[in-house]
């Protein structure tokens, strides 16, 4: 199915219309329970660390990376629900509260996310999709796949990322959240131009971090702010990588979400790193964007009920598939009921 579908051929007007709806109290709960997870981490790392001997404290320190960096994404899918005016009924909650208590947090923009993911949506797999770049290469070879995963879990990656933000925030480069690099002219601008409109661009991630910084020291344990930007360097990036090779990797290219984007089965594992806020349900977020969190699992029963949406893959079955460099994936998301 090449042909990009209507979602009135899939569902009445009373089923849009329900699934459509936001909940403010259903958002308020997935921006919270977040920031407790987060808050949590850290107060066990706290509370136990003066029990544990040295091995104990590495592994409770890599435990708090892992978690911290799956609640980094979870901040990311919760801008990006944001994005869609479908994480909270109420506009101002939308585009002030979850720019500051979740996209600011880790080094991001609510708004230049928005323009940027809107073209993702309107030219996914096309050539002119701005997240191209982050799903270009699959299937590639289980070796090559090692590689990448050890540059992410090694904090290169993070490194190179924050290199690039840092580059974007001082408008050097253009603004992106793929791996495209443009360069923006230099033409009539000073050299003191670029340490201002840095600052200027990077405040809301000194404002936020520097408020996590001093929740941390008037708690008494000022040091565990480190585990955050390590978390931002090296998990974080691993888990980003995983959640984007399933949404598109070796998918159609097409106008039609039901071939060019997966939905991909997560249990609590996946859920808690790398397909947090029903992520996972990305087949059906294309189809209807609109369509708040936590009503995902409902529209895919009901895709699934009528024939549009097969048995979804596993994370592992994904990435086992976008390792076997064998030619063009067998993706078992684009089958769809030929009778």
């Amino acid at each position: 199915m090449n042909t990009r579908v209507s979602v009135a051929e899939l569902f009445s007007r009373d089923e849009i219309r329900e699934l459509t709806e936001p909940s403010d109290s259903q958002g308020g709960w997935a921006v919270a329970s977040t920031w407790a997870v987060i808050g949590a981490t850290f107060a066990g790392v706290a509370v136990s660390w003066k029990y544990l001997p040295g091995w104990g404290k590495l592994l409770v320190c890599a435990a708090a990376l892992a978690i911290l960096a799956g609640r980094q994404l979870a901040l990311a899918i919760l801008m990006h629900d944001a994005s869609h005016s479908s994480l909270f009924k109420n506009k101002w909650l939308n585009d002030h509260i979850v720019d500051w208590a979740c996209a600011k947090p880790i080094w991001n923009d609510l708004h230049k996310y928005r323009a940027h993911h809107m073209r993702h949506h309107a030219k996914t797999s096309t050539v002119d999709d701005p997240d191209m770049s982050l799903v270009t290469g699959y299937p590639t070879t289980k070796k090559s796949l090692a590689r990448k995963f050890l540059r992410d879990i090694s904090g290169v990656t993070g490194l190179k990322f924050s290199l690039g933000r840092v580059l974007m925030d001082a408008e050097v480069l253009k603004w992106t959240v793929a791996n495209d690099k443009t360069w923006l002219p230099r033409e009539g601008r000073q050299w003191y131009d670029y340490p201002r409109v840095l600052l200027k661009n990077s405040r809301g991630a000194i404002i936020t971090n520097a408020a996590l910084f001093g929740a941390l020291w008037a708690a008494g344990h000022p040091k565990l702010y480190l585990l955050w930007p390590l978390a931002y360097l090296t998990p974080f990036p691993l888990f980003i990588r995983i959640r984007s090779m399933a949404e598109h990797a070796g998918m159609e290219t097409s106008n039609s979400a039901l071939t060019n984007t997966r939905t991909t089965k997560a249990g609590w594992f996946a859920r808690a790193f790398v397909a947090p806020i029903r992520v996972n349900y990305h087949m059906e977020h294309h189809l209807m964007a609109s369509v708040p969190y936590f009503k995902l699992p409902k529209m895919h029963q009901l895709l699934r009920e009528r024939g549009y949406a097969p048995e979804p893959p596993t994370y592992r079955q994904v990435m086992n598939l976008l390792s076997k460099k064998s030619g063009k994936v067998d993706s078992t998301q684009t089958a769809i009921q030929k009778s």
